[in-house]
């Protein structure tokens, strides 16, 4: 164990002295369908409620990807004769058309006679998912039921007089929405509901509340109810979009059916039941993997908005790890985080808060594998297999393929491409099904088993490429070109070059990867096939300033100042170009990320940077992304982050994939490769010493690490016997894992990878890895 952890235990949760004052302060419960923005207000305490499925049509509901198969041949013919500019014209001439926007459904507001409370204390704990609040003489807790599915609200004590109400009045909410509400009592209490129509649409949602009132007097007082002088207040609540009308009193009946029953050990305590079945799904998810630093207790204490002020000390990473593990599963369900994880307060959500998969979901689900959160992978794998034929119409009506394309963007109901624009020439993008594969591809990995499901989506990206790698390299080389070809979302630096080009490198290692990986999954004459054309793929270039060129083809130069480093997909996600066996393309990479500038400072930037970094061993790039995101006032108080620095613009990027960086500077692993501390050892500020448990690995084994200055000591647990290939800062070597046989490796003082050389260092003299087997 290392020094200054063994008695630490990673932190559970978030505080705060006073109620948010904003809702992107709120704290925040979610069970991957419902979500819940607590506010913790005495006196008038407001829960704004989400769900995933809440999207406002604006069109993007009928619309369909562009019929432009049957001009594809000239715009390869224009490209590929250096007309750089072609593909400004490969359009149906629509506007941009931006998918439907997420909003939340309304709040549910509790209103109460100020009572000069004292002792005021809100937290939000990571380990239980409950939002609490309390002061002397009344208490709020509000968690999301991942057994139950329902909002529950639990208010006690909450004084002579409680005013209930479902509140659809939001900031941004369209004047032209049909709201209708009700209210009627029943034995228990009361049932609220709240209808809402878009407008100019045959679509509503509708919210359904039942209030379980113990003691007092419930009364009528519209729109909602008021309850005097009663003991406590019980709400369950659940919001559902639907057309036509909704059978409210149904839906009561159902929210009714989860109250303990005569026989029910919970009669007395209906809340505590409801938290029991949720607890065992949510409390074994998130405890599944932790981190503890070596963190000052005096600043582990500090609330959130204390310590976000202190950027350099281990405490706010403790913290925020914890947090993003919490808000990642709290998101995840029927489907994975959006833009804005399952949360907003605001129908005028930024970038529609849309799952934008040419980098901002991939990133933060990045965790996902290695963080043990099969419950986040089973949301993505929803969201892919649920849009399968929608892929199918954007192969078809663009490229007139057989086989997949994703979508760079979804509201979660559509799959269809409609969002592009001559400055986002997003239906020319062929590479998003290969990204959001390869989580799934890694899942499958880590527990060694294959998915049918997963077989059958792979083969068809395979088909797609087999259908459109038809052009080749009329310089001699007699390689398969990718055109058109797009590098999300830059372009090349000519003059006159546009944003459809040539041989993007994320399209080429997209391609080769997908083909490779499909041979795998589909072994015979179709694995023949794919494996061919995968190997007639052109090589990455290399460009005159020795980096990694974003597009391998003559003439196109590179756009350094960008915040997205999709040419270097083939470093991160994807383990095509690494320092132990592509040295040389690493370096390359290496050096290209040298090059690439911040632009606007996005929070995605600056940690999918580091991601990169951490794969290349360059732990200085590694610390100054991650300072740069906890010096940029990113976080709010309710630990959630921002897009921008400054708090501006709600976003989940930074906050999700946190984590995943985190794991990537301590524990790398492929199918046949472990690789520790790749990054650790120019971040002494926020990891002198700590612990990191749980961690899974793709050659299936479970990993503990502890480390300090003194000593590095791993635990690893396989579930399968392999051989695999160990690399240390102290050198490589080959190491045989049996399944059910943990094995414990120690290593002496840390040693520092060199960014500038490729190659592993040579063991350290009196320091080699020592192996034990046994518990």
């Amino acid at each position: 164990m290392s020094a200054g952890t063994e008695n630490a235990s990673s932190p559970s949760g978030t505080w705060e002295p006073a109620p948010a004052a904003r809702w992107e302060d709120a704290f925040l419960s979610g069970n991957g369908r419902h979500g819940t923005l607590v506010f913790g207000d005495p006196n008038d305490d407001r829960v704004i409620v989400t769900h995933h499925t809440l999207v406002r049509p604006n069109g993007g509901e009928h619309a369909r990807p562009p019929e432009l198969a049957a001009e594809l041949p000239a715009l390869q013919d224009r490209l590929l004769a250096g007309d750089l500019t072609a593909a400004e014209e490969f359009t149906d001439g629509r506007p941009l058309q931006w998918v439907q926007p997420f909003h939340p459904a309304f709040q549910v507001r509790l209103r109460r006679p100020s009572d000069g409370e004292r002792d005021y204390r809100r937290t939000v704990d990571f380990t239980t998912g409950v939002a609490e609040a309390h002061c002397a003489g009344w208490r709020s807790r509000v968690f999301v039921s991942r057994a139950d599915d329902v909002i529950v609200q639990y208010v006690t004590s909450p004084g002579p007089a409680l005013d209930i109400t479902l509140d659809h009045r939001l900031p941004g909410a369209p004047d032209g929405l049909g709201v209708s509400d009700g209210a009627v009592l029943t034995p228990e209490g009361a049932v609220l509901t709240l209808s809402a129509r878009y407008p100019g649409s045959d679509r509503a949602y509708t919210g359904v509340t039942l209030a379980v009132v113990t003691g007092g007097r419930t009364t009528l007082t519209a729109p909602g109810l008021r309850v005097a002088d009663a003991e406590s207040v019980l709400l369950l609540t659940r919001v559902e979009r639907h057309g036509g009308e909704l059978d409210t009193v149904a839906r009561a009946q159902a929210l009714r059916a989860l109250l303990p029953d005569s026989g029910d050990p919970y009669r007395g305590d209906p809340y505590g039941g409801l938290l029991e079945r949720h607890l065992r799904l949510h409390r074994t998810a998130f405890a599944r993997v932790s981190l503890t630093l070596e963190a000052d207790d005096t600043e582990r204490a500090l609330p959130g908005s204390e310590l976000i002020e202190r950027p350099g000390g281990p405490a706010l990473l403790e913290r925020l790890f914890a947090a993003g593990r919490y808000h990642l599963l709290s998101a995840s369900g029927m489907l994975p985080p959006r833009l804005t994880g399952l949360w907003t307060g605001d129908w005028d959500t930024a970038w529609s808060g849309a799952f934008t998969t040419d980098a901002n979901l991939n990133l933060q689900t990045a965790s996902a594998v290695a963080g043990a959160l099969p419950e986040v992978v089973d949301a993505h794998a929803a969201l892919v297999h649920g849009q399968l034929p929608h892929w199918r119409e954007n192969a078809r009506a663009v490229f007139g393929a057989r086989g997949v394309v994703a979508p760079p963007h979804t509201d979660g109901e559509s799959g269809h491409t409609y969002h592009f624009s001559r400055e986002y020439p997003l239906h020319l993008w062929t590479a998003g099904a290969d990204w959001l594969l390869k989580p799934l591809v890694d899942h499958d990995e880590t527990r060694g088993e294959r998915d049918p499901r997963l077989a059958v989506a792979l083969a068809e990206v395979a088909l797609f490429y087999e259908d459109f790698l038809t052009r080749t390299d009329e310089h001699g080389h007699g390689h398969l070109v990718v055109v058109p070809s797009y590098s999300p979302e830059n372009r090349p630096a000519n003059a006159d070059a546009s944003w459809g080009a040539v041989n993007a490198a994320m399209d080429l290692s997209a391609a080769r990867h997908a083909l490779l990986t499909a041979a795998a999954y589909q072994p015979g004459p179709d694995a023949d096939r794919w494996r061919a054309l995968a190997e007639r793929l052109p090589p990455h270039r290399v460009n005159d300033a020795g980096a990694l060129a974003e597009w391998a083809w003559p003439g196109l130069d590179d756009t350094y100042d960008h915040r997205h480093l999709s040419h270097l997909y083939g470093v991160w996600p994807l383990d095509e170009i690494n320092p132990y066996d592509t040295p040389a393309l690493a370096a390359a990479a290496h050096r290209a990320l040298e090059l690439r500038g911040a632009e606007n400072d996005s929070a995605h930037g600056h940690l999918h940077h580091a991601l990169v970094a951490a794969r290349l061993r360059d732990a200085e790039r590694v610390a100054h992304a991650l300072g740069q995101v906890l010096a940029g006032d990113f976080f709010h108080a309710s630990l959630m982050s921002a897009h921008y620095p400054h708090r501006d613009v709600y976003n989940a990027d930074a906050a999700h994939t946190l984590p995943a960086l985190v794991i990537e500077t301590l524990i790398q692993s492929t199918p046949d490769r472990l690789v520790l501390l790749p990054a650790l050892p120019a971040l002494p500020a926020a990891f002198p010493a700590g612990a990191l448990r749980g961690v899974r690995t793709r050659f299936g084994a479970e990993v503990d690490l502890d480390w300090s200055p003194r000593e590095v000591r791993a635990v690893l647990r396989p579930t399968r016997t392999h051989r695999i290939d160990l690399r240390t800062p102290s050198g490589a070597r080959q190491l045989d894992l049996r399944a059910g046989e943990d094995r414990v490796l120690t290593l002496g003082p840390r040693r520092t990878y060199s960014a500038a050389d490729p190659h592993i260092p040579p063991p350290m003299e009196g320091t080699p890895w020592q192996h034990a087997h046994g518990t």
